[in-house]
């Protein structure tokens, strides 16, 4: 599989995916099938927001946390967003956003390109 993913081109994702997700649930009028599903990506984008400013790549402001691990924590949530719907019983257009934004951090990390000299996570 082709990794094309730079940790360039991950920098400039990770500041509109994160505002993205602390404002889409409120666009797209998610909630119905179960409140939680309004509250929790609004808080995890504020929290990759943090996770942005704080990695060390070129967008990062305080460039403490390894690149790495800064991808190991997309992977968990991605996959954690997968698993939501069906622990917290969301449905329609509330299991659909889950589900469609957890595959495609999945898959950026899967396309991610490891950095010289590291391991792929």
């Amino acid at each position: 599989m082709p990794r094309f993913v730079t940790k360039t081109i991950h920098a400039r994702l990770d500041y509109p995916v994160a505002l993205a997700l602390m404002g889409l649930p409120f666009l797209l009028g998610l909630g119905e099938s179960n409140p939680l599903a309004l509250s929790i990506s609004p808080l995890v984008g504020l929290a990759a927001l943090l996770l942005t400013i704080f990695t060390d790549h070129h967008l990062g402001v305080f460039r403490m946390l390894p690149y790495k691990l800064h991808l190991a924590v997309d992977l968990a949530v991605g996959l954690l967003f997968i698993v939501l719907p069906f622990a917290l019983n969301f449905s329609g257009i509330d299991a659909i956003y889950y589900w469609v934004n957890g595959a495609a951090v999945v898959a950026v990390i899967a396309l991610s390109k490891p950095e010289a000299g590291a391991l792929p996570v």
